[in-house]
């Protein structure tokens, strides 16, 4: 069992001694006075399997401070102790899933290491459960990025373009789940394979749109969220998705009344990045993009598209070079098409390279050769180092 972390927290050093004597031999255990002390040791050495809890401590009580743990890692399986006085505010801390047991003191030995077995038991349980559905959901999206890469290459494009803005603006506005946003950016496109071609032509050439044909593009992002709603744990996705063409005014769509801050940022987000990426593909220079989304009154988060010019800002630290195969590592950016020797499409300009697409162009190079060298935009080393500790971390 000491392979699984258990915090004591109460406000009484003594319990937390006599705790520790008793379990230090079959658990790794650590104490913590007060619930202060134990909210910082789960930030600084967390995630514990389980974590127990005094019900009456002075400042932040035991049900609240489980509810803080529960907010800040779910999968540690909580357990309160109480006087046999406590016995109802126990009870109903347990019916609102804060706890998974109360324990009443003085606990019995054997009662105590049961309960530790049965919630570590329990935690090994959800962390299982999490890393099944996990892989799921990877597999799942990794299926339909691969759909809309066959289906249609201008589409998986720029969701490729795209995803590095929407994750490095999110990282950059203070945002901690980068999967979560870089796969946002990746299936907000899976709408447009329900787009008739002669519309993705229109709106990629800038031309104006009859209003049945706006009526159809209105409808891309709701088919897209409707397919990522029926992906567990992806619902919060979902919702980003389908507001990607909602103005910070209210209007675009879906016409639904929601306005301001109740978008979602991740749609606010993509909103930038989108009207920016189509802008710059039209042929216009970056001020010139810039310039025009600035005038759009209404349109955008004005805290998003000001993060945004940082964001672009840094990357005029990025550097222009010529690279062969054997010179690439992740961050680089594609800035020309990468064809095999025979001519065959292998990534698009634009492409942020990750670990796993460096790995695929060697591999590729050695079976079919691959032209090189090509234009990339290098990364300064301090970005790189932020980029791979934000992805860690």
């Amino acid at each position: 069992m000491k392979d699984y972390k258990v915090l004591f927290v109460d406000d009484d050093v003594n319990i937390l001694e006599g705790f520790k004597r008793s379990l230090r031999r079959n658990y790794s255990v650590d104490t913590a006075t007060g619930a202060m002390e134990g909210l910082k040791a789960i930030n600084e050495k967390g995630p514990y399997a389980v974590v127990v809890a005094d019900l009456k401590m002075p400042g932040m009580d035991g049900i609240q401070f489980l509810g803080r743990v529960r907010e800040l890692f779910p999968e540690s399986v909580r357990i309160m102790l109480t006087g046999h006085e406590d016995l109802d505010a126990a009870i109903e801390a347990i019916n609102e899933g804060s706890v998974f047991r109360f324990l009443t003191k003085p606990v019995p030995p054997h009662l105590l290491t049961r309960t530790l077995d049965d919630a570590i038991a329990q935690y090994r349980l959800i962390v299982s459960e999490k890393e099944i559905m996990e892989s799921t959901v990877s597999g799942v999206v990794g299926a339909l990025t691969d759909v809309l890469s066959m289906v249609n290459e201008d589409a998986m494009a720029r969701a490729a373009r795209i995803k590095r803005f929407v994750r490095d603006l999110a990282v950059h506005m203070g945002e901690t789940d980068v999967w979560f946003y870089e796969t946002g950016a990746l299936l907000s496109q899976i709408g447009g394979l329900a787009l008739p071609e002669n519309i993705r032509l229109k709106i990629k050439n800038g031309e104006k749109l009859t209003p049945e044909e706006k009526q159809t593009f209105s409808q891309h992002p709701m088919i897209a969220a409707d397919i990522i709603s029926r992906i567990p744990r992806l619902e919060e996705m979902s919702r980003m998705i389908s507001q990607q063409e909602k103005y910070y005014n209210g209007q675009g769509f879906p016409e639904d009344g929601i306005r301001g801050k109740d978008i979602p940022l991740g749609a606010r987000i993509l909103k930038v990045v989108l009207d920016y990426d189509l802008l710059m593909n039209r042929g216009y220079s970056r001020k010139n993009t810039l310039l025009r989304m600035l005038d759009r009154k209404g349109r955008y988060d004005p805290a998003v598209i000001r993060n945004f010019i940082e964001v672009l800002q840094m990357e005029d630290e990025y550097e222009l070079k010529q690279v062969r195969i054997n010179e690439l590592v992740p961050y680089m950016v594609v800035t020309e098409e990468i064809y095999s020797l025979s001519g065959m499409l292998l990534l698009r300009s634009g492409s942020e390279l990750s670990l796993n697409q460096v790995d695929k162009l060697r591999n590729l190079d050695e079976t079919y050769g691959v032209k090189q060298p090509f234009s990339v935009l290098v990364p300064p080393q301090k970005l790189r180092e932020k980029k791979k500790a934000k992805e860690s971390g």
